[in-house]
């Protein structure tokens, strides 16, 4: 589930985690996604998923979707940067 700038997920265990999104983007294809980190948590790891108009998440699941959802990220975390120094 989306909200404006959280969603919801169910860990292994089964329990609901709030993450805070970092940010969404639309690849050229058109499939939405969205980046995240647990919320309040500042250790750097990062999640990625596909997402669809009703705000579902969808695993991401192949090795080139990833290598393309990363390279987004590393763009972001590198403008970050940038905009801070």
């Amino acid at each position: 589930m989306l909200d404006s700038n959280s969603l919801y997920v169910t860990d292994e265990n089964g329990n609901e985690v709030k993450m805070t999104i970092l940010f969404t983007f639309d690849a050229p294809d058109g499939t939405q996604y969205v980046v995240f980190q647990r919320a309040g948590a500042d250790d750097g790891e990062v999640f990625a998923s596909r997402y669809d108009d009703q705000g579902q998440l969808i695993p991401i699941e192949s090795e080139e979707e990833w290598d393309m959802v990363e390279e987004v990220i590393n763009t972001f975390v590198e403008d970050e940067e940038n905009a801070e120094a």
